[in-house]
């Protein structure tokens, strides 16, 4: 496999020169009325979502460009050693098969599907964990005196579970309330720890290592808890999401489901990091988020990078980032229920391409990963949308609707939307205004991706639409998207921190950080 970085292939010179030329004065009203066929050439479906992406401000001959691009980088080359299970996380020399597990069981005996005999034996391993998860999620439905779950996790131990049982919140089993614990602030655990009782909680301890501290100082408060409320048969309530079966028998657990190193954890809800959601939705729901997932793998695997819509929006991104210079972009899911859904794809986007340097180490000259942010609509626009129509930075934002709603309350689904295709609409006309307070510049681009339903199956085949995309962003950049460095530090110098603040010490500190460890040892402090 040959990668090439973006900026070092012939297409990279001739969008640099495009965007001289006129690249960067596309304005999207004149764009439209110049072409009858933008919509057509800017749009695409792809399974379970539709996206248009004729209001960014590109043209076809830039596109095309693009297209060349990703052909000239090796993208299609890159994408074929991710599914061969290729070591292409080469910082720690290892494959990235998440898309194995949401991988059919009936197409198991293709063995052509599958590289290599390590890649077929490990997708047995995944459907003999995924049957024995689900087997213990439908137990747990169906114990009627099991009335809270409780999953204590973080990052992608927490994200992503928590985000799709609140967006398949319509699908859940009544009688069953979810709670996810992640920060270790200890006000966020007591809160959830008031609202519960023992005998009717079950805890989910999700943590590959069973070490992460946030993760472990949370579960040790809540078995105590649970202990010192009366609770009986700590085996019976805390099961594990762990390949650290060891420490989780020493904490009391017997009851345990791992998974694998080639799963990162911001990658790792369709393994038994997803139990909460198997819990909430059942057996059936969550198999079928597993088929909407691998059909939007299928679409990235096969389809022409032209017709491939992880590749289309990846394009789209990099335009966006290494030449308009837009540095950051905003989501905006007209659905309640997607809530949760900016915070999943910060950690996606941002832990995974937030780099500096490329796969061999060298440092980039150009930007990466944008800064992900944003709120449902229609909240956000009432929050931060006099920014993105009226403010000096140009914010791209990506909307997120679904075109049926799951409650029957007249007219309020159809203001959502028209709300969603309005804004889009204002962001790209704007309005003129002499006296400057209301005018409106218009031509900020948007994309528009549009569900019919969200169900189990459009839901997963949304996410891995999102992974899939990351991936060609990181790839056409030449860097490792699927490492996290970058996290390790704060925690190292954390454990250091901690003992200093039982002892004083401040040997070698600098003078700032000295005074604050000071003032957080202060008389009423609550440390001594």
């Amino acid at each position: 496999m040959n990668r090439v970085r973006c900026d070092r292939t012939p297409a990279w010179s001739a969008l640099q020169a495009v965007w001289q030329a006129d690249g960067q004065d596309v304005d999207l009203r004149s764009a439209f009325e110049a072409d009858p066929g933008r919509l057509e050439a800017f749009s695409l479906q792809a399974p379970h979502v539709y996206a248009d992406l004729s209001k960014n401000r590109i043209d076809r001959v830039a596109q095309q460009l693009l297209l060349d691009l990703a052909q000239q980088c090796g993208l299609e080359a890159h994408r074929d050693a991710l599914f061969s299970g290729a070591a292409i996380n080469t910082t720690e020399d290892r494959a990235v098969m998440h898309w194995l597990l949401r991988y059919p069981a009936s197409a198991l005996m293709n063995q052509g599907e599958f590289a290599t005999e390590l890649v077929a034996d490990s997708a047995r391993q995944v459907h003999q964990t995924l049957d024995a998860m689900l087997a213990y999620a439908q137990a747990v439905r169906s114990d009627e005196t099991l009335t809270d779950i409780v999953n204590i996790g973080i990052g992608g131990s927490d994200l992503g579970p928590q985000m799709a049982v609140q967006a398949l919140d319509a699908f859940a089993l009544a009688g069953k309330r979810l709670h996810f614990v992640s920060n270790v602030d200890g006000h966020e655990l007591a809160a959830v720890l008031a609202r519960v009782r023992p005998e009717n909680t079950l805890f989910l301890v999700a943590s590959k290592t069973f070490t992460t501290i946030e993760t472990m100082t949370n579960a040790a408060t809540a078995r105590a808890w649970f202990q010192a409320q009366g609770g009986q048969d700590v085996g019976r309530h805390f099961a594990a999401l762990t390949t650290n079966v060891a420490a989780a028998r020493q904490f009391g657990i017997r009851t345990t489901f791992g998974f694998w190193d080639w799963v990162g954890g911001r990658y790792s809800l369709w393994s038994a990091i997803g139990l909460p959601l198997a819990i909430a939705i059942g057996e059936p729901g969550f198999r079928q988020l597993l088929a909407g997932a691998h059909a939007m793998d299928q679409h990235f695997r096969h389809a022409a990078l032209a017709d491939n819509l992880p590749v289309r929006l990846a394009l789209i991104d990099l335009w966006n980032r290494n030449f308009h210079g837009f540095s950051s972009r905003s989501i905006a899911p007209y659905h309640s229920a997607l809530r949760r859904l900016p915070a999943y794809l910060q950690q996606l986007e941002m832990e995974s391409n937030g780099k500096r340097v490329d796969a061999r180490g060298e440092a980039l000259p150009f930007a990466t990963s944008p800064v992900l942010w944003g709120e449902p609509g229609t909240n956000g626009q009432h929050a931060y949308f006099q920014m993105l129509h009226q403010g000096t930075d140009v914010v791209p934002v990506e909307f997120v609707a679904v075109r049926r709603a799951r409650h029957d309350l007249p007219g309020h689904h159809d203001l959502l939307l028209c709300n969603a295709v309005a804004q889009a609409q204002a962001l790209m006309l704007g309005r003129s205004d002499a006296g400057g307070h209301r005018h409106f510049t218009g031509n900020r681009p948007s994309t528009f991706l549009l569900l019919d339903d969200l169900t189990p199956a459009s839901l997963g085949a949304l996410i891995a639409l999102q992974e899939h995309r990351v991936f060609v962003s990181g790839s056409l950049w030449g860097i490792n998207s699927f490492d996290q460095w970058g996290v390790e530090l704060g925690k190292v110098l954390a454990r250091d921190m901690q003992a200093r603040l039982v002892s004083g010490d401040e040997a070698g500190l600098d003078a700032s950080t000295a005074s604050l460890l000071r003032r957080l040892r202060a008389p009423g402090s609550a440390t001594p």
